[in-house]
């Protein structure tokens, strides 16, 4: 009786490495057997046929603004930087690939009321810069009960229309001023559109077909009742 020949088994795990695992082992073979051919012209033909199937391996990229540069850039990658073909871009580097963007500076801006927010001291130094008048009114109020549905955001108890008047008149330098009988928003209104969120718009379907729907079933009802009625 022969002994079985053992059984040899292909992992991954010893496999060498993928550069770019998205495009797989066959694209990344194809890469290597490119690499290993010795005339030049031919080897620039495969590394463009190369190209076509990356690219539709990623389509997205392809149509982007700079997807052919990245398709080469690719490519010159997976080949660890080795591969010299005549490409339409220049071969890129490890280190030019390899550079981190630059830091992006964070805004420091200081906001005196970290509760109002830095929208609404935008809002107060746009509404001040604005001649006098109705208009200008009209935005200081409106101003006015969006501080304090700010306000009641972080504190859920209650503000006095005087907290508002004061702060608004020191963000804005005391060039918006409200009159001392003014009255905002009550707080209970502000607290009840927090807890229930923004209002529904009204379904126009209801309203279109609410006579001919439900009204319409209702009127059917006292019409059949109607007819018995006159038949007996």
């Amino acid at each position: 009786m022969s002994t079985p020949l053992p059984v040899v088994f292909d992992y991954n795990t010893q496999r060498p490495r993928l550069i770019i695992p998205e495009y797989g082992r066959h694209v990344q073979r194809m890469v290597e057997h490119c690499m290993g051919v010795e005339d030049r012209v031919e080897r620039t033909r495969l590394a463009h046929a190369i190209i076509q199937v990356i690219g539709r391996l990623n389509p997205m990229l392809r149509n982007s603004e700079n997807g052919d540069r990245t398709l080469w850039d690719h490519l010159y990658i997976m080949s660890e930087f080795k591969l010299d073909v005549d490409g339409p871009f220049p071969k890129p580097t490890a280190e030019e690939l390899d550079t981190k963007p630059e830091r992006v500076p964070y805004p420091k801006q200081t906001i005196r009321f970290g509760h109002y927010g830095k929208m609404v001291e935008r809002l107060i130094a746009t509404c001040a810069a604005k001649e006098n008048g109705p208009e200008k009114e009209a935005l200081t109020l409106l101003i006015a009960n969006l501080m304090k549905k700010q306000f009641l955001t972080w504190n859920r108890d209650s503000v006095g229309d005087g907290v508002i008047f004061k702060d608004l008149a020191e963000l804005s330098k005391g060039k918006l001023l409200l009159k001392p009988d003014q009255q905002l928003t009550s707080t209970d209104a502000l607290l009840q559109t927090q807890r229930n969120g923004p209002r529904n718009e009204v379904d126009t379907r209801k309203q279109r077909y609410g006579n001919q729907g439900g009204g319409g079933g209702g009127g059917g009802k006292k019409r059949h009742r109607n007819r018995k009625k006159n038949r007996y």
